[in-house]
């Protein structure tokens, strides 16, 4: 398989030789392992006095380390006081007790932490209570529409763009040339992460339930929707759920970052409400795998790919609410603040309904922080009464 260096390295570069335990999370298959590679790749390039202990529980020869003693007396025995020690671990929560042998070595101060495992093991929410020493956290993601030109080398145009839209980030589907191969993988790649990161640790009994949630949320990806809604819409079907059983397979899909949840925000009143969200898939391709290319809706897929790319550039990001109007994304990051509009086909004029009703909802917030629209425009940026109109994969590519 191709590898492509990935700009999560260099975040894990800066912190090398910090006292916090280095935790890489992500949705499965996004190149955590991978990533863990690099950068022993990197240290014994750049540290000659380096001693890396380096143990992958999804290797055999490490089975003999699935109790936390083990792996301590096994670190034990390969640390070097006279060189810099190195602790990486791959899927550290197949080690029962993991937590304690990772608080262990930490607290000896004699080692540089890195740990990578299922995201559902170590969400951030759960670090502070896993561990007690300080964590630094890198949150890995599939390709972006950059990494994936960069992947088949590619110049940014409408035929890698629509191939984007129909393949998704996640890599190992790239080794299949057929498309219904690719989404054969993307679809083992979900329903282990159903059955592993949700089914198994959380001794869910009742699958189709689970199953019908995911469905549901799949097939409305990028509209409002509440857990009365979804409850109302089983129910319709005889699953005979109820508000609080819904909100909890919720969580645990969110957990295991098969999708991500929106909050709404306020635009007027500057504060968040409750009740209805908006859900985006990790990965928009996994919509294809699960339910086919029938009935494409494009304007929901770009804002799926617009959410996560927003999400990857270290934005946290809200449906806006203005009044009786609906902003995408209210995207904020210390204190900057931009709000966007997603669109298909906004025309060729600003005199169509499909422009104006984008363009109108922007110019009704009133405060100077900028406004874009993101479109398949297949032109150059340009603007419209303050508002940024920008083709959305050349978004992507800045």
């Amino acid at each position: 398989m191709k590898i492509i260096k990935r700009e999560y390295l260099n975040d894990i570069i800066d912190v090398m030789g910090t006292p916090d335990i280095k935790v890489i999370t992500g949705v499965r298959r996004s190149g955590k392992s991978q990533l863990l590679n690099m950068f022993i790749d990197y240290v014994k390039a750049n540290d000659n006095n380096s001693n890396i202990i380096y143990i992958d529980y999804n290797l055999d020869k490490f089975d003999n380390l699935k109790q936390y003693k083990e792996l301590i007396n096994y670190v034990s025995e390969k640390y070097d006081s006279k060189k810099n020690n190195f602790i990486m671990i791959d899927e550290v929560q197949m080690c029962n007790g993991f937590e304690k042998a990772i608080n262990n070595f930490h607290a000896e101060e004699k080692y540089d932490i890195y740990i990578t495992g299922s995201n559902a093991f170590l969400l951030s929410s759960d670090l502070a209570t896993l561990f007690t020493g300080r964590t630094f956290s890198i949150e890995i993601f599939p390709f972006s529409y950059k990494e994936f030109l960069q992947y088949y080398d590619l110049k940014n145009n409408d035929e890698a763009f629509d191939r984007y839209v129909l393949e998704g980030g996640f890599a190992g589907s790239y080794l299949y040339k057929d498309l219904d191969k690719k989404y054969n993988y993307l679809s083992d790649v979900y329903k282990t992460m159903i059955d592993r990161d949700i089914v198994r640790r959380n001794k869910i009994q009742n699958i189709p339930l689970l199953d019908s949630i995911s469905d549901f949320l799949i097939d409305n990806i990028a509209i409002l929707t509440s857990y009365r809604n979804i409850t109302d819409t089983l129910n319709t079907f005889k699953a005979e759920t109820n508000d609080k059983t819904v909100a909890s397979y919720i969580r645990y899909l969110c957990e295991s970052f098969a999708f991500y949840k929106v909050r709404r925000y306020d635009i007027h009143k500057k504060k968040y409400l409750a009740s209805q969200d908006k859900y985006y898939l990790s990965d928009h391709a996994i919509k294809y795998a699960i339910q086919g290319t029938k009935n494409m809706n494009y304007g929901s897929i770009y804002e799926n790919i617009v959410a996560m790319e927003l999400i990857r550039r270290g934005y946290e990001i809200y449906v806006g609410v203005l009044y009786e109007k609906e902003i995408d994304f209210v995207a904020m990051k210390r204190n900057e603040k931009i709000y966007i509009q997603v669109s298909d086909d906004i025309g060729s004029d600003f005199e169509n309904d499909t422009f104006k009703r984008e363009v109108d909802s922007l110019l009704k917030i009133k405060d100077a922080y900028p406004k874009m629209l993101i479109a398949r425009t297949r032109h150059d940026k340009y603007l419209y009464e303050g508002v940024q109109i920008i083709d959305i994969s050349k978004w992507l590519c800045e």
